[in-house]
């Protein structure tokens, strides 16, 4: 029987605490003079007996809230911090991406802090040449790679850093979400890159808030809670149980589900029309019938327009439209669109616009509702950029673009034309 290979990187029982002093010190005098009295501190666990593993060749995400512990073990896996109690082996060469503009000498040219860098991961100076090109050619800085990276923008620091990490022969890849800094070119370049480091076999760790992109990098996820390990399995498996957590908690600590209409987005926004009937308010129900005007990409949901008619009014269309918080239209639709006639109304009533897979991407939006007559021509209510709509990630992963399209793919392999 064949052993198992041996774990690209082993946390055994791993805690690791930080001392928080509640007297710091503002100048040399105090400093002097305060060695004859006890300095008042508090310890702060950071991480709590953490243990798993990271198979050889896999792509492993780190997911949690802010201060849950990931970046903290990110840097015990990196050798920058020493655990207080427990173990990490790393069996490999490891190359860290962590901070921005970490281990770059600022009075160093760029082309010099690569060499500072290869060195610090054990290269010899004739390794880190024979990578220079690729290095330069991938951050883009030709121009730059000469100038002392002192005067370098923070993107320019993302690019040559990464270049770095990725391009020096890693065995082991660490990736905070630094990468996110970087502009929309660079970082599908960088996506790129990683996936042809996992089919090169390359071990990657990776932390980041994007729950789409680590479901789509990630063969397994280990999830932090204020320090300690909750769960470790398969991306999906593990991203679902904590996006349900959070989503959950989010419902619970909303305001009452009135609020789903901002008042303040009420008093200011433009309305328009005759008013014979009249738009009173607007639901936005997820999958569970809750109202809330948070809803998740992905999942079922129904925007339900209430109105209220004065007189008898024939032939009424409802219709919607969809805004990114900088105005850009998304989408619209309408009642006619669709041949649906309710005839004559009066009183009250409402109408519910369903989709059985909301096609937004997680993020705040705006909607304009309004009612028309038959012709569209009439405008009896229009409430424009009233209701504040907010899409939380669900199971669906994220895409790019302004909306997902419903389609079907039908593939025939090896058919004749």
């Amino acid at each position: 029987m064949t052993d198992a290979p041996r774990p690209a990187i082993e946390v055994r029982d791993v805690s690791k605490r930080f001392r928080i002093y509640n007297d710091r010190k503002t100048n040399l005098k105090e400093a002097v003079t305060s060695r004859r009295r006890r300095t008042r501190h508090e310890d702060f666990y950071a991480l709590r007996d953490v243990s798993l593993d990271v198979p050889v060749g896999k792509t492993f995400g780190l997911i949690g809230h802010n201060g849950s512990g990931k970046s903290t073990l990110l840097k015990l896996i990196a050798g920058i911090h020493r655990p207080t109690t427990g173990t990490v082996t790393a069996n490999g060469r490891v190359s860290a991406m962590l901070e921005l503009g970490a281990g770059f000498h600022p009075e160093l040219s760029g082309r010099d802090n690569v060499y500072l860098n290869g060195a610090i991961l054990g290269m010899s100076r004739k390794q880190v040449a024979a990578a220079m090109d690729s290095i330069i050619e991938f951050s883009g800085l030709e121009e730059f790679i000469d100038t002392p990276v002192k005067v370098y923008s923070s993107g320019m620091y993302v690019r040559l850093g990464f270049a770095i990490a990725v391009n020096l022969d890693p065995e082991i890849l660490i990736i905070d979400e630094v990468i996110a800094v970087g502009d929309e070119e660079f970082q599908r370049r960088c996506f790129d890159h990683l996936h042809g480091l996992r089919r090169r076999g390359v071990t990657i760790v990776l932390v980041s808030h994007s729950l789409g992109l680590v479901q789509t990098l990630c063969d397994e996820v280990a999830w932090l809670d204020r320090g300690e390990l909750r769960e470790v399995g398969s991306a999906g498996h593990v991203t679902q149980a904590y996006l349900r957590e959070v989503n959950e908690a989010e419902l619970q600590g909303a305001q009452d589900p009135g609020d789903a209409i901002a008042s303040d987005a009420f008093a200011e926004a433009s309305r328009q029309g005759s008013h014979e009937i009249v738009i009173t308010r607007v639901e936005f129900l997820g999958p569970d019938g809750r109202e809330g005007n948070r809803l998740i990409a992905g999942e079922s949901a129904r925007f339900r327009i209430h109105y209220s008619a004065r007189e008898p009014i024939e032939r009424p269309v409802v219709g919607i439209g969809i805004y990114t918080e900088n105005d850009t239209y998304v989408t619209g639709d309408h009642m006619r669109m669709h041949d649906l006639d309710v005839g004559t109304v009066k009183g009250d009533g409402y109408v519910d616009v369903e989709f059985d897979a909301l096609g937004l991407n997680p993020g705040s939006y705006l909607l304009t509702t309004a009612i028309t007559d038959w012709s569209l021509a009439h405008q009896y209510d229009l409430w424009d950029h009233a209701f504040e709509l907010r899409i939380r990630p669900g199971s669906a992963p994220e895409y790019h673009g302004m909306v997902r399209l419903d389609a079907n793919w039908i593939a025939k392999v090896g058919a004749n034309r």
